[in-house]
C-alpha cells in the first residue's frame, strides 16, 4: 500500500509529502504512560467512592445502602482490573514462523481461496482476485481474519483493533478480554455515576456541603468523568455486541461493504461461542476453559470454520 500522497503548494508550486502512517509511531510512545493514566483515573474513583463518601458512611452509621455500594463497586473493581491487564499483557495473536496456507491439492487452491474474491478489496478499492494472502511489510503469508497493524508494525491474528488504554492490539487472544474490560468498566462507571449522583445534586441546592475542598471537587469531577465513560461505553459496547453477534471485527466491517455475504457468520450461538468459549463457567472471567482451548480451532486465531465448511459437513 502506497501510503505517501503529494500535493502541490499555493503560488510556490512546491511539493510536499507526507506519511499517514507515521502517526502511528507516536502511539507507540504512549506506552505506559496510558496505563498509569488509567490507574490514576481508578485510584481517584476509589478515593472519592470509598475513603471520602461511603467508607465513612458505613462506618459511622451502618448504612445498608454504602455496604452494598462499597461491595458491588469492589467486585467490579477487581474484574475491571482483572480484565484490564489481561488485555494489557496478553498478545493479541501472531503468526507463527514460517507458516503457510493449507493447499487443497485436487481443488488446486487453498481452503479459503473462495472466500478472498468476494472479502479482499486492496487499497485502491479494487478487488483482489488471488488465492493466496501474503504480507509484504512481514514477508510472510496471512492466515484467514489476519491484518497488519501499523503501530506494532506485525500481522495480528483475527485483528479488531489497536487501542492505545490497553497499549497493546486487540485481536484473537485477548478480544474477550477486551470486551469483559468494557462490560465491568462500563457497569462500574455506571455504579459510580448513580452513587455520586446525590453528592452531585447537592451542588446546585442551597444545603451546605461537608467536607474539605479539595474532596468536593473530586466528587464533582469524578462523577463528571464517570458519567461521560459510562455513555461513550455504552454507545462502544453496543457495536460490539453487534459484532460478535455477526462474527466480525472492526476491520472488518469495513470489508463487509464490499461482501454481499459473510461467509464466517455461522449463527449468533456459534459465533459467541467463538469469542467466549462453550463453557458458560468462563464466559464472564478473562480466562478458556482448557477443553475449549484444546478443541476449538478459532480460539487459536488460524482457522475459522465458514458457511461452506459448515454446509460440506452437513452434506456427509
Amino acid at each position: 500500500m502506497d501510503n505517501t500522497r503529494s500535493t502541490k503548494g499555493g503560488g510556490g508550486g512546491g511539493l510536499m509529502a507526507w506519511n499517514v502512517f507515521k502517526f502511528c509511531t507516536w502511539l507507540r510512545c504512549l506506552g505506559s504512560i496510558m496505563i498509569i493514566i488509567v490507574l490514576c483515573l481508578v485510584g481517584v474513583t476509589y478515593y472519592v467512592v470509598v475513603v471520602a463518601n461511603y467508607g465513612p458512611t458505613l462506618l459511622l452509621h451502618g448504612s445498608i445502602t454504602a455496604f452494598l455500594i462499597l461491595f458491588l463497586f469492589h467486585a467490579l473493581l477487581a474484574m475491571v482490573l482483572w480484565s484490564y491487564f489481561s488485555v494489557v499483557f496478553t498478545d493479541p495473536g501472531h503468526v507463527p514462523l514460517n507458516w503457510t496456507p493449507k493447499f487443497d491439492e485436487e481443488k488446486g487452491s487453498d481452503d479459503h481461496a473462495d472466500l478472498l474474491p468476494e472479502s479482499a478489496v486492496d487499497a485502491g478499492g479494487q478487488t483482489q482476485h488471488c488465492k493466496i494472502r501474503y504480507c509484504r511489510k512481514c514477508n510472510h503469508f496471512k492466515p484467514p481474519r489476519c491484518h497488519h497493524c501499523s503501530v506494532c508494525g506485525r500481522c495480528i491474528l483475527k485483528m479488531d483493533h489497536h487501542c492505545i488504554w490497553v497499549v497493546n492490539c486487540v485481536g484473537a487472544f485477548n478480544y474477550k478480554y477486551f470486551l469483559l474490560f468494557v462490560l465491568y468498566t462500563f457497569f462500574g462507571t455506571t455504579l459510580v455515576t448513580v452513587s455520586l449522583l446525590p453528592y452531585f445534586l447537592i451542588f446546585f441546592t442551597d444545603e451546605e456541603i461537608s467536607g474539605s475542598a479539595t474532596t468536593i471537587i473530586l466528587s464533582f469531577v469524578t462523577f463528571v468523568l464517570n458519567l461521560a465513560f459510562a455513555i461513550s461505553l455504552l454507545g462502544f459496547m453496543i457495536l460490539h455486541i453487534i459484532l460478535v453477534i455477526a462474527n466480525t471485527t472492526t476491520v472488518e466491517g469495513f470489508e463487509k461493504k464490499s461482501t454481499p455475504k459473510w461467509h464466517y457468520d455461522l449463527g449468533w450461538k456459534k459465533n459467541f461461542e467463538q469469542v467466549f468459549g462453550t463453557n458458560k463457567w468462563y464466559w464472564f472471567i478473562p480466562a478458556y476453559s482448557k477443553e475449549d482451548l484444546r478443541r476449538m480451532p478459532e480460539l487459536q486465531g488460524l482457522e475459522y470454520p465458514t458457511q461452506f465448511d459448515v454446509e460440506s459437513l452437513q452434506k456427509l
